[in-house]
């Protein structure tokens, strides 16, 4: 069993935000990027797969500044193999470009089971599972909580609103999108990620030009404006209804 797992680095949201010079996208110069939450969940699940079913386990993802630190964390957590895909990445890439950049790899690859992160902090175009799963033409299950292997296929327990819970068998290769993995993201003293480093090695496979095809188009970026302060209404219960519906009507809603 050959599992493929994808992530992609994100803004740390407890960096300040800054927009860069030409309106459209963010200043990169000092921005710090960590690994995508969710992302983290699906290495660890394909980690207790593999702890499960003797699988193996490869790690992709797209050349950035720091992809190199979370890369040999993955090892050192269990990960069998490390892909640092090469191309122009730096100046930001949307889902799609992605997708198709990962596609190319996975198709020489072959991996029975695709897991990654079931979204991230700053997808515009839709969620990378579900790209990368169209253009291999294979079935995805997002949302999910638990995976098992059994017999050429996979059962995904996947989560919907309300607390309900399904377990869905999907035949294989297929792409599970992650939202928690069974266990918590496994912490790695960083003794442990030095050694990995003195032994893993990341291969380097270089992408072509980037497609961002089907993506959209950011014309402009910006700080939300300030607003007016909250209003208290003052008052027993029919007076305050009465002043909620002459302020509705005021603003349009009545």
């Amino acid at each position: 069993m050959n599992i493929a797992t994808l992530f992609k680095l994100v803004p740390d949201l407890v960096e300040e935000l800054e927009i860069d010079a030409g309106g459209t996208s963010l200043d990169m110069t000092w921005l710090r990027l960590i690994i995508s939450e969710f992302d983290d969940h699906a290495i660890e699940q394909a980690i207790l797969l593999k702890e499960r079913s003797a699988a193996q386990v490869t790690v992709i993802a797209p050349g950035v500044e720091g992809v190199d630190e979370v890369l040999f964390t993955a090892a050192a957590k269990g990960a069998d193999r490390l892909i640092k895909l090469i191309g122009d990445f730096e100046a930001g890439v949307n889902n799609h470009s992605l997708a198709r950049a990962i596609v190319t790899f996975l198709k020489d690859l072959q991996p029975d089971l695709i897991l990654t992160g079931v979204q991230a902090h700053n997808d515009l175009d839709g969620s990378l599972g579900p790209l990368v799963a169209g253009f291999l033409g294979i079935p995805y299950v997002g949302y999910v909580s638990g995976v098992t292997l059994s017999n050429g296929k996979v059962i995904a327990q996947k989560e919907y609103p309300g607390g309900l819970i399904a377990r869905i068998e999907v035949d294989l290769p297929a792409v599970l999108g992650i939202q928690a993995a069974e266990k918590p993201p496994r912490y790695v003293a960083v003794s442990k990620v030095r050694q990995a480093m003195q032994t893993a090695i990341i291969e380097e496979h270089k992408v072509g030009s980037l497609d961002p095809t089907g993506g959209i188009p950011v014309e402009r970026m910006f700080k939300p404006e300030a607003g007016t302060r909250a209003m208290i209404i003052e008052g027993d219960e029919r007076e305050i209804a009465s002043r909620l519906i002459e302020i509705f009507k005021e603003v349009g809603v009545l």
